[in-house]
């Protein structure tokens, strides 16, 4: 449970939205970190157009560049966007103005006042920066669908174990997770239409 949905003292800990409130409603609010990416992400649009749901697609920089016709494709689709900076940097170990100087060139690509830190591994002095221009948009559950260790049968069974009203669930949009995201994320959001969740997107 400790990494599919992160405990209390860890939420306090890295100031972000973790969980959306909304009252009196069965909510849920798909994202996909890391893309945009061609062996995969043009799957996900068509899963997605295939249920008439919007995600939120936060994405590195750098995968903008190469791939610009894809990431209006998303935008054009329908979804938002978010920063996920522009070289997929771990905060840990990198100075607060050069993880600064990587989110501010991503944005030039991007433009969102989202933003997602990979890994979430970030540190105070650089949250406090990146929160003077954007929204730090975290996760309530995290799918793990990265790991070629699990199937996508395990990944679904996270989602339906951890998916809760307000939820923020965490899918990848990258070749390392293509396999299981492409084969979990219907089967996932067939259980949350069952369970009587609706899909809505990060503002």
């Amino acid at each position: 449970m400790f990494i599919e949905q992160p405990p209390s003292f860890v939420r306090l800990f890295w100031k972000g939205i973790w969980r959306m409130k909304r009252a009196g409603e069965r909510t849920v609010y798909l994202t996909f970190d890391d893309g945009p990416c061609p062996t995969t992400t043009p799957q996900i649009l068509e899963i997605l157009r295939r249920y008439q749901l919007k995600a939120t697609f936060f994405c590195v920089g750098d995968n903008v560049r190469k791939y610009p016709e894809l990431f209006e494709q998303i935008k054009c689709e329908g979804h938002h966007v978010g920063n996920h900076t522009m070289h997929h940097l771990k905060g840990f170990g990198t100075s607060t103005e050069t993880y600064c100087r990587d989110v501010a060139e991503a944005n030039a690509l991007i433009h969102s006042r989202l933003f997602r830190p990979p890994y979430g591994r970030v540190k105070p002095a650089q949250l406090k920066e990146i929160r003077k221009n954007y929204t730090v948009v975290m996760w309530d559950v995290i799918t793990r669908d990265y790991n070629p260790k699990l199937s996508p049968e395990k990944i679904v069974r996270i989602v339906k174990k951890y998916a809760r009203n307000g939820s923020i669930i965490v899918f990848h949009d990258s070749k390392k997770s293509s396999a299981n995201t492409l084969s979990a994320l219907p089967q996932a959001i067939e259980a949350l239409l069952v369970k009587g969740f609706s899909f809505s997107q990060l503002q």
